[in-house]
């Protein structure tokens, strides 16, 4: 009996034992499969809408050198030497000889001692006029896309396909966040110890996919504030959603009207903003192109952290009365956020040491679509 009893615990210990193995390598087979789902769809992911990422990423990067360059190599057309105050109804009467009548200006007046004034021009012909301020003599111009900082500036914001582009810049930040999803379960480690290695002495392709998964764990989220503050400034139903989300209204601008305004008025229309806010900066100056628009001027105040500055004064074009009021405080939540999300995405929001960062970010984002498609080129 004790033989018989025996023989039953022993065989129930195995059966026990069977099954439990049997069940490790069903986890284990169903583990499989779900990582390989995951490595497909990082991969093919990451092989279109990443190639667009990587598209934005390099340009965006370049665009931090870029900048600075283009101003010492091409001072003839940023500086305006001995200028002093700006000369409004001169620089208009330059302008009206040299674009159409239909078109719309927006005038970015010198931010520092001696520099140009710019021109922003939308209309048949798309560009940027600079002026002497004083002398309203034109010292240069360049098209929309002209130009090194013209040609990166049109790739990393619309891929040169407008609208269209912009949509799919959108939704390759969307795509970022699946690829860092899929990225972080892929990497996600069975041994912390070995987590954050790169064998570089290893083969070249084990150390790009090293450099590839650790970067990424490291980084990603980084990353992820570049791509979303980009996209954010892309498509323009974000700021609607957060306007409509937090229970404000848009701010719109007030109608008028009024002819086209004079140089005078636009001197007079400045002179009224200096006096109303007379601690801010003047950032840009819209001079309309219809009847029914009123002069726009940016101003940034002294907490605004937009380069650009958000308040904004609206006058009459007829006799630069103002009309209305929007200091960036008070907007609606919406148009707020780009105080804040502009200069964190271009790098001016904390100073240099920002900039760096972000520069970095972009080389990263750079690196993870090189890195994945030699990854994939190799393992094909």
């Amino acid at each position: 009996m004790w033989h018989t009893l025996l023989h039953r615990v022993r065989h129930s210990t195995l059966r026990t034992s069977m099954l439990g193995k049997h069940q490790q390598v069903s986890n284990s087979a169903a583990r499989a499969r779900v990582r390989r789902v995951w490595l497909k769809v990082h991969r093919w992911i990451g092989l279109s809408l990443g190639l667009v990422l990587t598209v934005a990423a390099v340009s965006g990067s370049a665009m931090l050198i870029a900048d600075p360059l283009d101003k010492a190599l091409n001072h003839h057309i940023f500086t305006a030497p001995n200028s002093s105050t700006v000369d409004y109804p001169a620089v208009l009467a330059a302008l009206k000889n040299e674009v159409d009548a239909s078109s719309s200006i927006t005038l970015r007046p010198p931010r520092q001692p001696e520099e140009s004034l710019h021109a922003l021009i939308r209309g048949p012909w798309r560009g940027t006029i600079y002026l002497n301020p004083t002398t309203a003599e034109i010292l240069g111009r360049r098209a929309e896309t002209e130009g090194t900082m013209g040609f990166l500036f049109a790739l990393h914001s619309h891929l040169f396909a407008g609208e269209i582009g912009k949509i799919v810049l959108t939704l390759s930040a969307f795509a970022y966040l699946c690829l860092l999803a899929s990225g972080f379960y892929l990497w996600w480690p069975k041994r912390w110890s070995q987590a954050f290695n790169i064998r570089l002495t290893a083969s070249s392709l084990r150390a790009l996919f090293d450099w590839h998964r650790v970067t990424g764990a490291i980084l990603g989220i980084g990353v992820l504030v570049s791509v979303a503050s980009g996209a954010y400034m892309t498509w323009q139903p974000f700021a609607q959603a957060v306007t409509y989300l937090s229970g404000g209204t848009a701010t719109v601008a007030p109608k008028v009207q009024a002819s086209a305004p004079s140089g005078n008025i636009i001197a007079l229309a400045v002179d009224r903003a200096r006096s109303t806010y007379a601690n801010a900066s003047i950032g840009y100056i819209q001079v309309p192109a219809k009847p029914d628009q009123p002069i726009r001027i940016r101003m940034r105040m002294a907490d605004d952290p937009h380069p650009n500055g958000l308040t904004s004064l609206w006058l009459d074009p007829s006799n630069a009365q103002i009309l209305q009021i929007n200091h960036w405080a008070t907007l609606d939540l919406g148009t707020r956020a780009y105080s804040y999300i502009y200069p964190l995405h271009t790098g001016e929001l904390w100073g240099i040491s920002w900039m760096v960062i972000t520069f970095i970010f972009g080389v990263t984002l750079f690196g993870y679509g090189l890195t994945g498609i030699l990854l994939w080129w190799r393992k094909r």
